[in-house]
């Protein structure tokens, strides 16, 4: 039949297929939408090469060539997939599987084109420092580390590349027996790089010290607080305002208070 003899679609068979089609653009949305939101959830729990700028900035920057992929020596970056859940094409690395060794020359930063690997942040005195690098923090689950039961293992403590510093261990006595010692692994902030050795030097079947991205793994004092006994703490606060709350109680003064014993009996 010629394409001039067909018939034409009636109104009813058109809404049908424009329904149709439709629904299957809202579902195709969906699932590109879903994927999004995958995406930028896993983001924030990824870690990345050394000297990656804070995330939001590091995904604008990022052009997911993969110099830094191939410039490392022992395949611990690796670029996400379609499918991982993760920003496809950006480079990070999984502590569990490959942790990052700390390269004394860093070799994955330099051939950075565009600055996502900031080179300044893991400089010191002109010189690349790998001391420098903050790829995350490890976090101990004290609940599965056998270290707390009072079992002797410190395989975290012996395969941190800043060793007695960035993991020391903290000697306790163990009441339980009343003549074994506990030998408690403690991460120290300032020193961990979040290299992820200890991750994978971990005996557990799920590894009870684990580095998650500084942003995650820490809290926050804010400027109410202050180290009064550190003069550099001042430093932290500096551009803090008072703020004066009143309440009931404050109407008082702190005398009064003490002496009115209100409702207690």
């Amino acid at each position: 039949m010629s394409k001039s003899s067909r018939e034409p679609i009636s109104d009813r068979r058109k809404f049908i297929l424009n329904m149709a089609r439709g629904a299957g653009l809202a579902t195709l949305g969906g699932f590109v939408w879903s994927a999004y939101v995958d995406e930028v959830t896993a983001s924030t729990l990824l870690l990345r090469p050394p000297g990656a700028l804070m995330e939001e900035d590091f995904l604008k920057t990022c052009i997911k060539c993969g110099l830094c992929v191939e410039a490392c020596p022992f395949d611990t970056l690796v670029l996400a997939a379609p499918g991982d859940h993760k920003p496809v094409g950006t480079p990070f690395f999984i502590p569990r599987e490959v942790p990052c060794y700390m390269c004394d020359d860093i070799p994955c930063v330099p051939v950075c084109p565009t600055g996502a690997l900031d080179e300044a942040s893991v400089t010191k005195d002109g010189v690349l420092d790998i001391r420098e690098i903050d790829m995350g923090l490890a976090v101990i689950d004290q609940e599965s580390c056998i270290a707390f039961w009072g079992i002797q293992c410190d395989a975290c403590y012996r395969a941190c590349p800043i060793l007695g510093e960035a993991i020391t261990i903290e000697y306790a006595k163990n009441e339980r027996t009343g003549k074994h010692a506990f030998m408690k692994p403690v991460v120290h902030n300032d020193v961990c790089t979040g290299c992820g050795m200890c991750e994978l030097a971990c005996v557990t079947e799920k590894a009870s010290i684990f580095v998650l991205p500084r942003e995650v793994s820490t809290g926050k004092a804010g400027d109410h607080y202050i180290k009064g006994w550190d003069k550099a703490d001042d430093k932290r606060v500096k551009d803090a305002k008072a703020i004066n709350t009143k309440t009931r109680l404050s109407e008082k003064s702190a005398m009064d208070s003490l002496n009115d014993s209100g409702d207690l009996y």
